[in-house]
Parts: C-alpha cells; structure tokens; sequence
C-alpha cells in the first residue's frame, strides 16, 4: 500500500469517524424515557440578550433513573431555564425549587417510542448518507489519480476496494448503533 493510499485512507476515516460521531450527538437527545444529561444539551437558554447552552448557565446531574436537575448558576436566569427546557419540544415539563430546575422524566407511550424510533431511523440514514459521501468523494480522487496516471489501472481498483472495505465498515457502525438505540427507545 504506497503512502498516497494511506494518507487517503486516513482522510476518509476522519471524516466517516465525524458521519459517526454527529449520528452518537443526535442519538444522544433522543429520551428513552432514562434520564440523561445529554437530553438537555442541546437546549438554549435566552440569558444575558443572547441564546445560551444550558450547560453554561447551569450543572445539568442525574440524581435518580426519571430526573435531572439543573444547578443554575445565576438565580435571575431560573425562570429563563424552566422557560426553555419547556418550550424545547423534549416534551418535558420543569419545576423550579430556589436555583434548582427538577425536570421530571415521564414514562413513553407506545406512540411516543414509535415517533422516536422514526426519529432515530432517520438520524441513521443521514449518517449513512454523509459516510457514502465521503466515499463517493474518495471514489473521485482515485479516479483523478488513475486518469493523471500516477496510479495504474490496477492500483485504482486495488484502492477503490480498500474504500468500499472502509465505507462497509462505517455503514456497520451506524447500522449497530440505529439498531441500539432503537432497543433502547422500545424496551422499558
């Protein structure tokens, strides 16, 4: 394998690893009806005339299974956090106690998972998407190669292979961690 291949190979990786990553991000904010920080991340708060993460107003903890409570670090901010994790479309309802935010995890209904688990399915196709991209984008750089003939003919398929082998790869991943997740939402 010559060292062009290699650094190909590398590129492709990082960019199918960020196809991945993103997918864990979106996944990560789906409720499984579990607590978790995660569910309240991507929330911002309107504080200081400007939208804020939730996560720099406040220490977001899961002091048991159905709740996380928010610490807000700024008492004026309290009614701010309440306001957004309920207008989040989370489909949470928040209750303040001094500078604490409880925010109650209710149980799914079965509709519910099955929104979720819709949700989830298509978090998962745009990851496989993003990484046939990122192939399709490698794909194209081994035939500019092949066709400037600094790689034989033989070379280009020989790394084409090594693509596709990747972008399999990938693309198992992604279906692991759909199929994860989706156990996750339909299980109590």
């Amino acid at each position: 394998m010559p060292a062009d291949l290699n650094a190909l190979k590398q590129d492709l990786t990082r960019r199918m690893e960020g196809a991945v990553e993103t997918l864990r991000k979106d996944q990560s904010g789906l409720r499984t009806g579990r607590a978790s920080p995660a569910l309240l991340e991507p929330v911002r708060v309107e504080a200081y005339g400007t939208a804020t993460p939730l996560t720099q107003v406040g220490t977001i903890a899961v002091p048991e299974a159905r709740m996380i409570t928010v610490q807000v670090w700024d008492r004026s901010l309290v009614n701010s956090v309440v306001a957004a994790i309920r207008d989040s479309g989370l489909g949470l309802n928040p209750g303040a106690d001094g500078q604490i935010v409880r925010v109650p995890i209710p149980q799914l209904t079965a509709e519910r998972r099955t929104e979720l688990a819709k949700a989830a399915g298509r978090y998962a196709e745009n990851a496989r998407i993003a990484v046939r991209g990122v192939r399709r984008d490698g794909m194209e750089q081994i035939k500019a190669l092949e066709k400037k003939s600094d790689i034989s003919k033989d070379e280009a398929e020989d790394w084409s292979s090594e693509v596709q082998k990747l972008t399999d790869a990938f693309v198992k991943r992604v279906d692991e961690m759909s199929a994860e997740k989706e156990r996750e939402i339909r299980q109590v």
